[in-house]
């Protein structure tokens, strides 16, 4: 980069200036806050009607399902309308879903049934959601900006990740009703913020909708090898690295710190990434970003495998943070590689794509990491994965050559 382009690249303080997406940020902070809290209170409070496991199972499930079989209609949905409008749908129907818990919980009729019907509730509104979130940031700033936002808004994301489960374990001791108002509270909100971002309407498409449209996103990140090196990455490097499900295991039988030390456990790899998201905030990636993505899932391999051998909390508190981190990293530099490598007419497909692969590597790598440990153990199988996740981020470096030459996050 040249002294001029220096002194010209934007800062953070230009980002901050950016109305539209400082409204954008805080209504997706404060519904993510309130998907978090509620997503936590309807498991709590099956719990406690039914003390069914199997029940606790089913509320993931009946969430997970509609999220899957409507996400490449959702991606359509994305590039047809506006998606500010898509976005404030959700959350309306997430406000309504709050409305029905607190009324359903003050009343005395709150049952299992109905808290099964509201998870396919909010998982269908995160169907729809996610897509619209994912392909609607850069029509908010400038490409030069993008990184940055990106970053930021991450780093958002991580605080509403961290903190929704807190505060709503922490107000659930003052009575459900409490935690599904202050849900309704943060939801309207998000709501009122959705409707002041003025997006610029979609030019109506007349291509019919047909399977081939619907699938469209699927086959342009087949054709971009790019787009597949980028996203693949991510599948195969959480499917076998991720440890999430270990650590019950961990903290009980390992480390021997009990619930609370699992809690912590549980917030290490947020913490890592929300630190590194508000550095990459302030300074973001310059050059080189196909190597240091790359990088990033060794790194989180190499974390991964401390973490696996660790006898001692804080080390294994402190190899979760550089997973974390290491992860956050990738997160940046391939949701950025997605929305700026694609045009706006496609974005929304292509981020529902992105969406299925994100999913389908959190759900199957935890039942990865189960299936593994109980063949061989939790320490073998967590260490199996971090040498596995090691020899991915090798493997796609020469499978995709274009993804590991890639020098810049903006399009060269």
């Amino acid at each position: 980069m040249s002294h001029s382009d220096a002194m010209t690249e934007p800062g953070l303080r230009d980002l901050l200036a950016q109305r539209r997406f400082m409204r954008y940020w805080v209504s997706r902070l404060t519904g993510g806050l309130s998907n978090q809290m509620l997503l936590v209170a309807i498991a709590w409070q099956m719990y406690e009607i039914t003390g069914s496991a199997w029940d606790l199972g089913l509320v993931g499930l009946y969430q997970f399902v509609p999220a899957l079989l409507l996400t490449l209609v959702a991606g359509q949905v994305a590039d047809r309308f506006n998606r500010g409008h898509i976005i404030l749908g959700c959350f309306v129907a997430q406000a309504v879903a709050s409305a029905v818990l607190w009324f359903a919980a003050v009343d005395g009729w709150l049952h299992r049934e109905l808290l099964l019907a509201l998870s396919i509730v909010l998982g269908a509104a995160r169907a729809f959601q996610m897509p619209a979130q994912q392909a609607l940031l850069p029509l908010l700033v400038t490409e030069r900006l993008f990184p940055r936002a990106m970053a930021f808004s991450a780093g958002g994301l991580q605080v509403s990740v961290m903190g929704g489960p807190a505060l709503g374990g922490f107000l659930f001791a003052a009575g459900a009703p409490v935690v599904y108002g202050v849900c309704l509270g943060l939801m309207l909100l998000a709501c009122g913020l959705m409707l002041r971002v003025k997006i610029a309407p979609v030019a109506p498409s007349h291509e019919p909708v047909t399977l081939e449209t619907v699938l469209a996103g699927v086959v342009f990140v087949w054709r971009s090898k790019l787009l597949l090196g980028a996203i693949s990455l991510d599948l195969f490097a959480v499917l076998l690295g991720g440890a999430t499900a270990l650590l019950p295991i961990y903290a009980k039988d390992i480390l021997m710190v009990g619930p609370w030390g699992l809690g912590l456990l549980r917030a290490a790899p947020a913490l890592g990434a929300l630190v590194t998201s508000v550095v990459m905030s302030r300074w973001p990636l310059q050059e080189k970003v196909g190597r240091k993505l790359l990088a990033s899932v060794a790194v989180f391999g190499v974390a991964i495998m401390v973490f696996a051998v660790s006898t001692s909390f804080w080390l294994s508190m402190a190899a979760l943070a550089l997973s974390g981190a290491a992860d956050m990293v990738s997160v940046v530099i391939r949701q950025t590689l997605v929305q700026l490598e694609t045009p706006d007419e496609m974005r929304g497909r292509v981020s529902a794509v992105n969406t299925i692969f994100i999913g389908a590597s959190n759900q199957l790598g935890e039942f990865e990491s189960g299936a593994t440990a109980a063949l061989m153990g939790p320490v073998a199988a967590a260490l199996v994965g971090g040498v596995g996740t090691i020899g991915v981020a090798l493997l796609w470096g020469r499978w995709f050559p274009s993804l590991a030459r890639r020098n810049r996050l903006t399009r060269e």
